[in-house]
């Protein structure tokens, strides 16, 4: 046995002497009354009043101490969706058409994502060459921006942006025994369907995952990407090699998976943002319930509560108008 509020159980303990107290008061009023008057009225009842009082009020001070002993068994429902954002880490993210570049604001916005989140699991993975998950599922808000301020064009292997790897690094992050709470953010300037990107697509379709596919750049104008040594742009043959959003591959993406794209307007109007787009579609995709059950110490103070409470009750019905005395 266990008490959350052992103070009580001093108190509970001091109704004895309480009583003894109370008692020897009240005898040597009666005694101070004798001498004054031929006859003390005295009450047959006072006796057990006493008790029942002193009884009821050690039993609600014992209650008042919370004893527990035990075990039960809650189950509690938890309701979540899982997301894995797949974000582009490429070289040609680094691009300054969307302010301050391509990625920069990719993480912006996917800190407003977060906010979004409530209680649904989020992971994160980061692509160039392959995909790596770089933030497992989790409601851990603080771990998730923590990796996510983390990320640059280094998180993932260098190498032409492969979206088939992204896929498949966003599908290994997910249950497949949840398959129809899941669903996949993937944030890119774009690239072509080499490999296997329409069929790992597919893959999330046959598993009822949907791609939600951002493209994030200007489509219609290309934008020189930085050097590595951060002075100037690349350069291919004398020219500097510029980058628009290519938009083909993450639409039919969208499309192999039942998901959909959604360009990321350069603007960033409210409407646009990966938390508005989230939302918007990605709260379409159903909830599921997640049974727990826990054990805690079970409350026993009801055991001394209610019997306190009806001696307490029973000690003031023996009352004419004042505690244990005459009337008058």
């Amino acid at each position: 046995m266990r008490f959350v509020n052992p103070v009580f159980l001093v108190l509970a303990a001091l109704v004895p002497f309480a009583g003894l107290w109370w008692a020897f008061l009240r005898a040597r009023r009666e005694k101070a009354l004798a001498k004054i008057t031929l006859a003390v009225p005295k009450s047959p009842a006072a006796g057990l009043q006493l008790a029942l009082v002193l009884a009821g009020l050690a039993l609600v001070l014992f209650a008042a101490s919370r004893p527990q002993w035990g075990q039960v068994t809650e189950k509690t429902v938890a309701r979540s969706r899982n997301v894995v954002v797949a974000i582009d880490v490429s070289r040609s993210m680094l691009a300054a058409d969307v302010r301050p570049n391509r990625l920069e604001r990719t993480k912006a916005d996917v800190a407003d994502l977060i906010d979004s989140l409530d209680g649904d699991r989020c992971a994160l993975v980061a692509f160039r060459r392959t995909g790596v998950q770089v933030c497992p599922l989790t409601t851990d808000h603080a771990y998730l921006r923590s990796a996510l301020e983390q990320l640059t064009s280094e998180s993932a292997p260098r190498g032409e942006t492969d979206l088939g790897s992204a896929i498949r690094a966003a599908l290994d992050a997910l249950d497949p025994a949840a398959d129809d709470h899941n669903a996949i953010i993937l944030i890119s300037d774009g690239g072509d369907l080499r490999g296997e990107a329409l069929a790992n697509a597919a893959l999330a379709q046959k598993r009822g995952i949907p791609i939600f596919t951002v493209g994030i750049g200007d489509p219609r104008v290309g934008a020189p990407i930085p050097s590595e040594d951060g002075r100037g742009y690349q350069k291919y043959k004398g020219e500097t090699v510029k980058v628009k959003l290519e938009e083909s591959a993450l639409k039919a993406i969208a499309e192999a998976s039942k998901g959909r794209y959604v360009p990321l307007a350069t603007a960033g109007t409210v409407e646009t943002t990966l938390g508005a787009i989230y939302r918007r579609f990605l709260r379409q995709v159903a909830a599921k319930e997640q049974n727990e059950q826990a054990e805690r110490a079970a409350e026993r103070y009801a055991f001394f509560l209610l019997p306190g409470l009806a001696l307490l009750m029973a000690g003031a019905a023996l009352s004419k108008g004042r505690f244990g005395g005459r009337k008058g």
